[in-house]
């Protein structure tokens, strides 16, 4: 384990910061000390770069239908690939997703963590309908990072979440990953090498009373698998049941 750490850390310093002042006008610390630059940029209907636990990702406004499609076009993405929500605590998800039906303390033990809920909206969801029109559900995630979750509790409202990478190229854990992308965002915030992997969270489907699908096996599935099933929910995508 530490002759891979040690590997995992030369990298970093070697592949992840090389060529980071040609670009620095763009870029700041990730740290809470610039979550006012950040919070200013996402009420301004901006896209910015940041680093979560997982993943670097695009984040901007949930609720802002110009922002979240400027995100699509930084990636290339299609319109039909729903995004994800971020919010800064647990207890925000009831604004934007039906949790009704969960056992006391279910979301409280997955999150915050590398994991995406995905859940029904539900009427009450004060998300635009604009966001993954015509889907019934949302996933949700309270990452593991003080910074995005002060970011998030600023907004007012959610982000938008995704990756920070062109569509269907490999997942970001560090700012050079994506140094192409850097000018198309009005920030983007270093937080150094995510150590995670490229994995990204575990998506895993909780919207039915007692059931559970994986949707994504991600960094965290065994994790999230024995927490499900300690609150007795059952895989749904086991056909025996």
């Amino acid at each position: 384990m530490e002759f891979r750490r040690e590997k995992t850390v030369a990298w970093a310093l070697n592949g992840c910061n090389v060529g980071l002042d040609a670009k620095a006008g763009v870029t700041l610390p990730g740290t809470v000390e610039h979550a006012e630059e950040a919070i200013g940029a996402v009420k301004a209907g901006k896209v910015i770069a940041v680093p979560t636990d997982t993943l670097y990702g695009f984040a901007c406004d949930a609720c802002s239908p110009e922002a979240v499609n400027r995100i699509y076009e930084i990636k290339g993405r299609k319109l039909t690939s729903p995004l994800a929500i971020c919010v800064g605590d647990v207890w925000d998800i009831k604004r934007f997703a039906v949790t009704d039906h969960l056992p006391d303390g279910l979301l409280d033990s997955l999150l915050p963590g590398p994991v995406t809920v995905v859940l029904s909206r539900g009427e009450s969801s004060i998300l635009e309908k604009s966001l993954n029109p015509g889907l019934e559900t949302i996933g949700v995630r309270v990452p593991d990072s003080d910074f995005i979750r002060v970011i998030a509790r600023g907004s007012g409202s959610a982000l938008a979440l995704t990756s920070a990478n062109l569509s269907g190229q490999q997942s970001s854990i560090c700012i050079k990953d994506f140094e192409d992308l850097w000018t198309r965002c009005a920030f983007v915030f270093d937080g150094g090498m995510i150590p995670a992997g490229r994995a990204g969270s575990t998506v895993v489907e909780i919207a039915e009373q007692g059931k559970y699908k994986i949707l994504r096996p991600g960094s965290a599935m065994e994790e999230t698998i024995a927490i499900l099933e300690k609150y007795s929910l059952l895989d749904g995508n086991d056909t025996t049941i």
